[in-house]
Formats: structure tokens, sequence, C-alpha cells
């Protein structure tokens, strides 16, 4: 029995089906890894923020804008 060149190096044929589904599975592996990154970047962006505002000084609230007065006689 001679070997097939040719049989060795062909790629088994994909359904439709299996091709989409691993696409599917591949675009939602991707959505959820992005959306883990984002929340792990808000908290920590959060945390700074919190940091920030209790390391200043509480007395530094601006004060309310005066009233103009009117310049008519």
């Amino acid at each position: 029995m001679t070997p097939n060149a040719n049989a060795a190096f062909k790629p088994a044929k994909t359904s439709a089906s299996d091709k989409a589904a691993a696409t599917d599975h591949t675009a939602r592996a991707i959505v959820a890894a992005e959306k883990v990154a984002r929340d792990k970047k808000t908290e920590k962006l959060k945390a700074q923020r919190l940091e920030r505002a209790a390391a200043e000084p509480a007395a530094e609230t601006p004060a309310s804008k005066p009233t103009r007065k009117s310049r008519r006689p």
C-alpha cells in the first residue's frame, strides 16, 4: 500500500454550524475578557478618586457666588 501524500495534510471539512459555534465562542470569550478588564480599571480609578478626595481638606469647598448688585439708580 503506497501512502497518499495529499491525504496526510488534507484538513477535515468542518460544517458551517461548527465554524459558527467556534466563532461565537471566541467572540464571547473576547467580550468577557474586555468586560473584566474594564471593571478592574473602573474599580482602580474609583479607589484612586476616593483616596484623592479623602486627602483633600474638607474646608476647601467653594463658597457660594456673591450676587451682583444692579447698577441702575
